[in-house]
């Protein structure tokens, strides 16, 4: 029986700036499943998602050179993925919901417990209903940690309409928490 051979991540990166395909294979391998999950916070759906990740590992390959191992790698991955689904996303999809501050008013709070019951997958799940504009500013800043000026830059909004987006999808994701708690336990928080 032949054993494949490790290498660690500074080895494929030097192997694959070198045009090796078998080590751009392993490091597609290593980060595809979580660079996917990236991507499907931007998508429509997993084959959108799945275009994402293709187009966004290419970069990674053209830009290995511009990688100067200052932080995580895969947070650099990362970086790459997000602006490339942002990007693939303005290019196939018309984006336009802004609202204004001002019609954000008397959100509902949402039982603690509840929340502490609801999965990642469940989560995850009503994040994807958001509508795609205020899809796209929460997971830039509640997950991958944008601020609104980076956000404003990367979607091309004012900081703002950021604001404003982040604000409604809370709104909305805790309508929606609201709802399953409902269901879930028959009465409203």
């Amino acid at each position: 029986m032949l054993l494949k051979p490790t290498y660690t991540i500074d080895e494929l990166i030097t192997r694959c700036k070198a045009g090796e395909r078998k080590a751009q294979e392993l490091l597609y391998k290593q980060f595809a499943s979580k660079m996917l999950g990236v991507c499907m916070r931007y998508a429509v759906d997993k084959m959108e998602a799945e275009d994402m990740l293709q187009n966004g590992f290419m970069k990674v390959f053209k830009k290995l050179d511009d990688y100067r191992g200052d932080g995580a790698f895969e947070g650099w991955v990362r970086r790459i993925m997000v602006h490339s689904s942002i990007e693939y996303y303005r290019k196939h999809h018309k984006m336009v919901q802004v609202m204004d501050v001002a019609e954000m008013s008397n959100e509902p709070s949402v039982n603690p417990a509840a929340m502490a019951n609801m999965g990642v997958k469940d989560l995850m799940n009503i994040i994807q209903q958001l509508p795609p504009g205020y899809r796209m500013v929460f997971n830039l800043y509640a997950i991958d940690g944008y601020s609104h000026k980076e956000i404003a830059e990367i979607v091309g909004i004012t900081e703002g309409a950021s604001k404003s987006q982040l604000s409604r999808a809370r709104t909305i994701l805790k309508e929606q928490v609201l709802k399953m708690e409902e269901k879930k336990y028959g009465y409203a928080g």
